[in-house]
């Protein structure tokens, strides 16, 4: 059962500790949870979380997932649609915004210097797209 999301007032979020990489995620592509959590297998639930991408980081595959998807670029460069070596694709800088319905394919990603995203996923609990 996913973990609700709870009143969090304004305070600190400490960007020094807590992130993690997500299963399936390269090494220094990296998630810090803010709110609540997803039930990928019940359908069910929200997450707000940080994503941080290191220099020179790339996947090599799209991600195709069931849930829905908004991303806001907070800093640096992000690459949409490399190829498996890393190379060609779109950049994108800060205060860029991505909305994605389950099922569609994005990236694969890259970022030549580092960046910072900003990601809200849910399940439309009501089965409207």
């Amino acid at each position: 059962m996913p973990i609700p999301k709870k009143l969090d007032e304004f305070h600190t979020i400490d960007l020094e500790s807590g992130w993690e990489v997500p299963e399936g995620y390269p090494d220094r592509m990296e998630q810090k949870i803010l709110s609540g959590s997803l039930d990928e297998e019940a359908k069910t639930g929200s997450r707000t979380r940080l994503l941080r991408v290191g220099a020179g980081v790339f996947t090599t595959e799209p991600f195709v997932h069931e849930y829905w998807e908004e991303v806001y670029q907070l800093t640096g460069d992000l690459i949409v649609g490399c190829d498996t070596e890393g190379n060609g694709g779109e950049s994108f800088g800060p205060n860029t915004y991505a909305c994605r319905p389950p099922g569609a394919p994005h990236g694969p990603f890259k970022s030549e210097n580092g960046c910072m995203l900003y990601e809200i996923h849910y399940f439309d609990e009501t089965g409207d797209r």
